[in-house]
């Protein structure tokens, strides 16, 4: 299989995506565009240098959300401008408040990439967007009732099929632990769709291999430090018993492993889902035995990329195929027999170009 600029790391962002695309290409396609930008809300389409770029997360100090913000700048560069770097520290209102005073100032070349807090965040977003005429990607949370296809500026929705990364990683915790034993799972933020979805996977792990047995589990809420206090407890309470632990992203499994190397215990298995640089380390050092990667800087840098060829008008709303409103990105599991590709993986030189957008598309959001 070949590996192009997908699971690299936050330290290798900058240098991993510094693809091939240039400013001049997309703004000679720009001058081809019959008519994009204003067949998605009657504007013309904005010139390449008045187009503002913002991505938001929930914070820096997550590897993952710190390689995304990575990744949109480097996208940025390529195209001659800077990324707006946002963070609000998993606080909703704030999230709220940040977006309410972009959307309150220069909207018309507004193009933004955002990871809502929550599912119940995204409507008040995407209805802003709308009725202030900016250019929105979302990605990973969204009520499953919300369509994007009833938008015209929000352009497209972005997520990982989670019940198969939580059984991928489910599956490789069982093997792992030769088959049967106990093991603990620390959830995420329990009202995002990918901390359902993950925890529905490792339920289908589990249902597929009854020889492991679900001891308990304990929200973390995606933070390191949580799961390491939480693990602490779970070990307490169910000491020798504990065979392996499944998080549902490898922030938490970091937290996990360092509670561990506390209690001095070797002898469990860790897996966790993002493939964020400590975890690749600790897999290809055998300490942690999985992840799944869904690059942070591809992310960084698509949801950018989709909104600023429609403001440039290289691509009209319309044009985009139904299936690419609302899709699931590809995803792959990395354990130790292949972990080198990712840590030093092929670059893609046409990742962000206008006509190649949805090439890591595996279908429709059902």
């Amino acid at each position: 299989m070949k590996f192009t600029s997908r699971h690299i790391t936050a330290r290798h962002a900058a240098a991993v995506i510094g693809v091939t695309l240039v400013a001049a290409a997309l703004t000679g396609c720009t001058e081809e565009a019959g008519g994009g930008a204003a067949a998605a809300g009657g504007d013309a389409a904005c010139e390449p240098a008045d187009v503002t770029l913002v991505g938001q997360v929930r914070n820096e100090s997550n590897p993952y959300e710190a390689a995304w913000l990575d990744g949109g700048d480097a996208f940025a560069e390529q195209v001659g401008l800077t990324q707006e770097r946002l963070t609000y520290d998993g606080d909703s209102t704030r999230q709220q408040e940040q977006i309410s005073q972009l959307l309150a100032g220069d909207t018309e070349c507004l193009v933004m990439n955002i990871l809502p807090n929550g599912d119940s965040d995204t409507p008040p977003i995407v209805e802003g967007a709308e009725e202030a005429g900016a250019y929105l990607v979302t990605q990973w949370n969204k009520p499953a009732d919300l369509n994007v296809t009833d938008y015209d500026r929000w352009l497209s929705h972005i997520t990982y099929d989670g019940m198969e990364s939580g059984r991928q990683i489910g599956d490789a915790l069982a093997e792992a632990i030769g088959g049967s034993g106990g093991i603990v799972a620390l959830q995420g933020i329990l009202d995002t769709g990918a901390a359902k979805d993950r925890f529905a996977g490792l339920e289908e792990s589990l249902a597929a291999n009854p020889d492991v047995e679900l001891l308990d589990d304990q929200t973390a809420n995606f933070s390191r430090a949580e799961a390491l206090e939480v693990t602490k407890t779970l070990l307490t309470k169910h000491g020798d018993d504990v065979k392996g632990i499944w998080a549902a992203n490898d922030d938490m499994a970091l937290g996990a492993l360092e509670a561990l190397q506390q209690a001095g215990r070797d002898d469990v298995a860790v897996v966790g889902i993002d493939a964020v640089p400590d975890a690749l380390t600790a897999i290809e050092d055998g300490t942690m035995t999985a992840t799944v990667s869904s690059d942070g800087p591809w992310q960084g840098g698509i949801g950018l990329a989709i909104g600023y060829c429609v403001a440039t008008g290289e691509l009209a709303v319309e044009d985009i195929a139904s299936d690419n409103r609302a899709w699931f990105a590809e995803q792959f599991l990395i354990q130790q027999d292949n972990v080198a590709d990712f840590v030093s993986p092929e670059v893609s030189e046409d990742d962000f170009a206008c006509d190649n957008l949805f090439s890591r598309s595996q279908g429709a959001i059902s």
